[in-house]
C-alpha cells in the first residue's frame, strides 16, 4: 500500500490531506452525536412527573443538567413557562431550529471530501496519463510494458481519491441518519410537551 502511495507521485498527498481532513471531522461530528444521545422517553417521563407534581422549576433544572436536542428545547420552553403558551410555543420553534443547526454543524465539509477527492484523483490520472504518454513518445517505445507501466501508475490517485470519497460517504450516510432520529425524537417530545402544557394549564 505505501509502494502504491509513492508510486502514485504528488497528488496522492493533497488526496490524503483531505482523508485526513474528512476524518478529523467524522470523529468530531461522532463525538458531538454520541453526547446529544437520550433516552428520550425516560427523559419525558421524569420531566413530567415533576411537572404534574407541580414542581416545574426541577423539570427546568433536569433539562438544563441534560444533554442532547430534546433536553434544549424542553429548557427552553420550560424556563419561560410563565410568560403564556404562545411564547412557549416561539421559544421552542427557536430552540429546534439553534438545535438542528448544531446536529448538522461541519457535515458540509464532509461533503466537500466527498466531491474533491474524487475531482484531485482523477486530476491526477489526467497530468499522469499526459505524463506517460509523454514518456512513450521519448522512449520510442509503445511495447505493452511501457504503456501499462504509466497508465497503472497514473490511474492510482483515481483509485484513492474515490477510496477516501467511499470513507468518508460510509460515515456521513451514519450521521445523517443519526440526525434524523435525533430530529424525529425532539419533535415527538415537543408535541407531547405542548400537550401536556396544554392539558396541566400550568402554562396560560
Amino acid at each position: 500500500m505505501v509502494q502504491y502511495f509513492i508510486d502514485g507521485g504528488a497528488f496522492m498527498w493533497p488526496i490524503l490531506f483531505s482523508l485526513l481532513f474528512g476524518l478529523a471531522f467524522a470523529f468530531e461530528r461522532a463525538y458531538s452525536l454520541v453526547l446529544s444521545s437520550i433516552d428520550s422517553n425516560k427523559f419525558y417521563d421524569d420531566v413530567s412527573s415533576s411537572m404534574q407534581s407541580g414542581k416545574i422549576q426541577d423539570a427546568v433544572d433536569l433539562c438544563s443538567e441534560t444533554r442532547g436536542p430534546v433536553a434544549g428545547v424542553f429548557y427552553a420552553a420550560l424556563s419561560r413557562y410563565d410568560r403564556g403558551l404562545e411564547e412557549v410555543e416561539k421559544a421552542m420553534e427557536n430552540a429546534g431550529s439553534l438545535e438542528m443547526a448544531f446536529l448538522e454543524k461541519n457535515m458540509i465539509w464532509l461533503n466537500t471530501v466527498i466531491t474533491v477527492a474524487p475531482m484531485i484523483g482523477f486530476t491526477g490520472t489526467v497530468v499522469g496519463m499526459i505524463s506517460a504518454f509523454d514518456a512513450i513518445k521519448a522512449a520510442n517505445d509503445i511495447s505493452p510494458a511501457v504503456v501499462a507501466g504509466g497508465i497503472s501508475q497514473a490511474l492510482l490517485t483515481t483509485a484513492f481519491g474515490l477510496i477516501t470519497a467511499m470513507i468518508i460517504q460510509f460515515f456521513q450516510n451514519f450521521f445523517v441518519s443519526r440526525i434524523d432520529k435525533l430530529i424525529l425524537d425532539m419533535e415527538e417530545n415537543s408535541m407531547k410537551l405542548i400537550d401536556q402544557l396544554h392539558d396541566s394549564k400550568v402554562v396560560k
